[in-house]
């Protein structure tokens, strides 16, 4: 047990060489910044879950008209529901529907047309929001055991250097930096395995939400084609 204490890795850090020590700070740092990252997202991820389910049953349920919905969400604008509904219905309340009714089929398919875009966009808008901060959990996960690799690589360079300088081969003088180095490689995992964990998890949570706003798109679609056909 005493060869994995915590005193026996301050030791290997404190004894590597510098550019090894250096790799071993980015790594570290990345871990954490990615934990942050985790973190805050796996928050944000329950919130939005909860808002957004909320918000359909308020919706399915029929109870509140839409205007009565629309003035609640356009004050709660803070899930991917609620934005492609308040954008569709600001779209919807700035046409002059009565209008575009007499106009014809035309017209009724051009408003119809302004509505699908203006829920793609809020649906778009909304994952970009959520997508910030995953490209550097996939930086992490597919750079950080190439860099603890090359932390390693460098560090066996310098015990073989150390080892040709001292002429003495025995595994006394070898095992110190070869274990130095080698920790390099294990930081790196400890970095990119996480990252790569929860990056996985987080793109299908997007997936998820984008397929649930593309729903509710087409279900409130329907509900005013329907208004628009009377």
């Amino acid at each position: 047990m005493d060869k994995f204490s915590s005193s026996s890795l301050i030791n290997l850090i404190a004894h590597a060489d510098i550019v090894v020590q250096i790799v071993m700070l980015l790594l570290v740092a990345a871990s954490f910044w990615s934990w942050a990252t985790i973190f805050d997202k796996i928050i944000k991820f329950r919130i939005m879950q909860s808002r957004s389910d909320r918000f359909e049953a308020v919706f399915d349920s029929g109870e509140a008209s839409i205007e009565e919905i629309y003035a609640e969400a356009k004050e709660r604008d803070n899930h991917p529901m609620a934005r492609v509904f308040v954008n569709c219905i600001t779209e919807w309340k700035s046409s002059n529907v009565k209008q575009i009714i007499a106009g014809g089929d035309s017209k009724k398919s051009s408003l119809k047309e302004r509505l699908m875009n203006t829920m793609q966009v809020a649906t778009n808008q909304s994952m970009q929001k959520l997508e910030s901060g995953l490209n550097f959990l996939a930086i992490v996960g597919s750079s950080a055991p190439f860099l603890g690799l090359f932390g390693t690589v460098w560090g066996i360079m310098s015990s073989f250097q150390g080892i040709a300088a001292s002429k003495n081969t025995s595994l006394a003088v070898v095992a110190p930096g070869i274990a130095e180095a080698l920790l390099a490689t294990a930081i790196g995992l400890f970095a990119a395995i996480p990252a790569v964990f929860f990056y996985n998890i987080f793109s299908a949570k997007i997936n998820y939400f984008t397929e649930r706003a593309q729903n509710f798109s087409i279900q409130l679609m329907n509900l005013l084609s329907k208004e628009l056909d009377r």
